[in-house]
């Protein structure tokens, strides 16, 4: 398994797939913010250090749900299926399940992922509601949502693990 990486200010965290480096801002108060300066990417975090884990995890999940929601919704559109919720979860073995009624599950750290991985699973899970299964129908429901699907799926694969060691040690 990897090095455990906490969400402190220094780490280096992907989002959407970039990496951004932490960084505490000093004010009690505010939003997390993206920002950049002449070394890359930053995420700059507002809030009392023992807090500030909390505060990037709150942030994280909440930009996870605006694009899960977006994406499960443009799957539902293109195979003609209704999404009837959404929920984050902070499972450890899976990205992602459907009940049969449309109730979508979602874990939080696909945020991190690269965009066309954070799609690939919204796809897969929208295909769920075709195909309760992952018979030879299934996959080819999935194919019809997600043409690069081999490319998302083998991103997934080689590298989610590495995924789930952040946020992790220390918070």
């Amino acid at each position: 398994a990897p090095a455990a990486i906490p969400f402190a200010a220094g780490a280096t965290i992907p989002l959407r797939g970039v990496g951004h480096r932490v960084v505490a801002t000093g004010r009690i108060r505010g939003r997390v913010e993206i920002d950049a300066d002449e070394i890359g990417p930053l995420l700059l975090v507002p809030g009392e250090a023992q807090h500030q884990s909390r505060r990037l995890v709150d942030w994280l999940k909440a930009e996870a749900g605006a694009d899960l929601r977006r994406q499960s919704q443009v799957h539902a559109d293109t195979l003609g299926v209704n999404v009837m919720a959404v929920s984050l979860r902070d499972q450890t073995t899976r990205w992602g399940s459907c009940s049969s009624t449309g109730r979508l599950s979602y874990n939080w750290r696909l945020i991190m992922a690269p965009d066309f991985v954070l799609d690939y699973v919204a796809g897969h899970e929208m295909a769920h509601l075709r195909q309760m299964n992952h018979s030879p129908a299934f996959w080819r429901t999935v194919e019809q949502a997600l043409p690069d699907m081999a490319r998302d799926r083998t991103w997934l694969r080689a590298h989610g693990r590495e995924l789930m060691a952040y946020g992790t040690g220390g918070d």
